[in-house]
C-alpha cells in the first residue's frame, strides 16, 4: 500500500469542509485559525515545494468538528467518502499506521515510567496502534481516567500526547508533579514562576502551581473517543 499523498491529506481537509457546510477558509476560522490557513495557495512553497498542514491545526480542525482521527483518515482515503468504498481497491485500503507507548493516567503518577522531560521511560508502558498522520515521532498515548476533563475527555478516553510541542495558551496538556500528581487541564496562563490551568468541568477547581512544583508538561495533540 502506499503512504497517504499530499494531495489526499488536503482533500480531506475540503471535505471535512463540505460536510459542515463550510469553504476551507470558514472551516480555518471555525478552529481558531487564520482564515488563510488551508487556502490553495498555501498548499505549496513559492519554489513549488509541497506544503503539509500542520499537526496542531489538524488537531484544531478535529476539535472544531468533533471529527475523530480515524474520520479524518477514512477522508483522505480514495472512494471512501464519495461513495463509500465503491471505488475498486478502496475497501482494501489500510491508512498507514504505528505502534506507540500507551500507558494509564492512574499508573501515570507512578514512579519509574518517565523521564525528566516527561518522555517515556522503563517499563510497563503497553502500545497501540494510531493511524500515522504527522504527529511526529515524540508521542505517547495516555488513558484518561476521571472527570475533570468533561465534557472534553470522558473516563476511559485515550489521548495522544507530545512533550516536544510547543504550548500557549488554551491549549490542553498534561501536567505531572513532583508528589506524582498527573492530570489533564487546559493551560490558562504561565509566568517564569507558576502555571495556572484550567479544568474543563466546573465541578473541578481550577490549579495555580509554582514551576518548582511541576515535573514536566506535555501538549495533548488530539483523542480518540
Amino acid at each position: 500500500m502506499s503512504p497517504l499523498s499530499h494531495e489526499q491529506v488536503w482533500a480531506a481537509i475540503d471535505r471535512l469542509a463540505e460536510r459542515h457546510d463550510l469553504s476551507p477558509s470558514g472551516l480555518a476560522k471555525r478552529a481558531g485559525l487564520d482564515s488563510t490557513t488551508f487556502n490553495k495557495s498555501k498548499r505549496f512553497a513559492a519554489d513549488g515545494r509541497a506544503r503539509w498542514p500542520s499537526t496542531e491545526s489538524l488537531a484544531k480542525v478535529m476539535e472544531a468538528t468533533g471529527a475523530s482521527m480515524d474520520e479524518l483518515v477514512a477522508l483522505m482515503v480514495p472512494g471512501r467518502y464519495e461513495t463509500g468504498f465503491s471505488e475498486p481497491g478502496a475497501a482494501d485500503y489500510a491508512p498507514p499506521s504505528r505502534r506507540i507507548p500507551l500507558l494509564g493516567m492512574a499508573q501515570a503518577g507512578a514512579g519509574g515510567f518517565f523521564d525528566a522531560d516527561g518522555f517515556p521511560a522503563g517499563e510497563g508502558w503497553d502500545d497501540a496502534a494510531f493511524p500515522d498522520a504527522g504527529l511526529g515521532a515524540d508521542v505517547y498515548a495516555l488513558e484518561i481516567a476521571g472527570d475533570s476533563m468533561l465534557p472534553l475527555y470522558r473516563d476511559g478516553d485515550t489521548i495522544i500526547v507530545s512533550p516536544a510541542a510547543s504550548m500557549r495558551r488554551g491549549d490542553r496538556v498534561v501536567v505531572k508533579t513532583h508528589g506524582g500528581e498527573v492530570m489533564a487541564k487546559i493551560l490558562k496562563r504561565q509566568s517564569a514562576g507558576t502555571v495556572e490551568l484550567a479544568s474543563a468541568n466546573p465541578d473541578h477547581a481550577d490549579r495555580t502551581l509554582d514551576r518548582s512544583e511541576i515535573a514536566w508538561i506535555a501538549r495533548i495533540l488530539w483523542a480518540s473517543q
